[in-house]
């Protein structure tokens, strides 16, 4: 985005001739605050890299908004507007820069050369980089290069300070990727409004950045969890319409049929509601979950598709376990991936669901098969989203999304509790949620 360049106030040419800085700041028409209009004396470098500094000796009647009598005109701001990297080889040129921005709310910080700078951006990211063109050593466009070639920076504006109206320069400065320029001497009121302007933009494309990589995440979670209920009614019609099952068994079939097809609204009314709470910035109510009754719910909804498989679900539970501190919806689909896991990736083998004290203010429910369980070298991937267990069999790794147990975790996570994984003694695998007790 390109901003006009803002015209010197009237009289700047007359007190380029040498007038008294006194006497050009009672000559200075008023301006309201917080910026008063001038010309900003910068100490600039020649273009040819010989090292030696040029002054220009313009009179600012602004700087004393900075420094000195008249500060208060100038109110400090009270929340931060943005985070600013000012390069600059003169020590003069940062201290002013610095203060300017700094009274208008950015948190600033200086750097003296390409080297030094290249170090603070490796420590953290600012939202603008405000770049003296010529330096000894690194100059600006070397800088430039450094940040366009780095991906993680190649998206940061930049802005160029410059005393060159070369045209041929300032070009070449935007095709290294420069977004913008000030010419020195500048204005106050200019360089605010280009920092503010490029800042706006960058923080506005990071927010709409934000949404729709948050808005994937929830695409990616409702089809992850919607493919679970999805399976059981396709596993339980494609058994009624084939006639593959016996007469006394049609009912329970219906039943995981109608009962998937609830959990499957269920889910979108979930995020619906979620979507609409967020919205609204409201907090949803707390809830808990009973485990035994989860535990009798899950050994339901899979003894069928397991016997079919000549397996089947082993539960151990206690009838009186401390409720704990999470949807019900929510838990049953965490367990579902879990369960669903152990179907794929241990097939023939029978599948424990036990209720365990933890630490103490917890509840441990595990999940656990007889099957080859996760290779030592697969182990520490294996909550990294789209993270697929390789079992050599390409059917069953072609069925996984890689998302299950990324999902389940961040879910577990959220709420101050813990799903890990370990080697069952004996051989197989054992899944482990550590979850917090409800409030009594």
């Amino acid at each position: 985005m390109r901003l006009a360049r803002l015209r010197p106030v009237t009289g700047a040419s007359s007190r380029m001739s040498g007038t008294s800085p006194d006497r050009a700041a009672e000559a200075a028409p008023a301006v309201p605050a917080p910026v008063r209009r001038g010309l900003i004396k910068l100490n600039s470098r020649p273009h040819d890299r010989s090292g030696n500094v040029s002054r220009s000796r313009l009179p600012v009647p602004a700087i004393h908004s900075l420094h000195g009598e008249r500060r208060e005109q100038m109110p400090i701001a009270k929340t931060i507007a943005g985070r600013v990297l000012v390069v600059d080889d003169q020590p003069s040129n940062l201290r002013i820069i610095s203060a300017l921005l700094s009274r208008q709310g950015y948190s600033v910080q200086t750097a003296e050369s390409g080297e030094e700078a290249l170090r603070l951006l490796e420590r953290q990211l600012p939202d603008l980089l405000l770049l003296d063109m010529m330096m000894p050593g690194m100059d600006g466009f070397d800088l430039l290069g450094e940040v366009r070639e780095n991906p993680a920076w190649s998206a940061l504006p930049v802005v160029f300070l410059t005393a060159a109206h070369d045209r041929d320069l300032l070009l070449r400065a935007f095709d290294a990727g420069a977004v913008d320029y000030v010419t020195k001497p500048f204005m106050p009121e200019e360089l605010l409004a280009r920092v503010q302007a490029h800042i706006g933009l960058k923080l506005t494309r990071d927010r709409l950045e934000r949404v729709a990589r948050e808005r994937q995440e929830l695409v990616n979670l409702v089809a992850h969890d919607l493919k679970n209920p999805l399976t059981s009614i396709f596993f339980a019609s494609d058994l009624l319409i084939t006639g593959q099952t016996r007469e006394d068994r049609v009912p329970r079939y219906l039943e995981m049929v109608r009962e998937s097809a609830v959990d499957a609204l269920g889910y979108i009314r979930r995020y619906l509601e979620t979507q609409a709470s967020a919205r609204a910035q409201v907090g949803s109510e707390p809830s808990s979950a009973c485990l035994s009754e989860l535990v009798h719910w899950l050994e339901r909804r899979y003894a069928l598709q397991l016997e079919d498989r000549g397996a089947s679900l082993r539960i151990t539970a206690v009838a009186q376990v401390p409720a704990v501190a999470i949807d019900p919806l929510v838990l049953r689909q965490v367990c579902e991936n879990l369960i669903s896991n152990a179907i794929k990736y241990a097939p023939g083998s029978d599948i424990d669901l036990s209720v365990h004290a933890g630490a103490p203010g917890f509840q441990q429910l595990r999940v656990e098969d007889r099957g080859p369980g996760i290779p030592a070298g697969q182990q520490a991937s294996l909550f990294t989203p789209f993270f697929r267990v390789r079992t050599g069999d390409q059917a069953t790794d072609a069925v996984s999304s890689g998302l299950g147990l990324s999902l389940a975790r961040q879910i577990v996570d959220a709420i101050g509790g813990e799903l890990r994984y370990e080697d069952r003694e004996g051989g197989g695998a054992r899944f482990v949620l550590e979850l917090p007790e409800a409030p009594r």
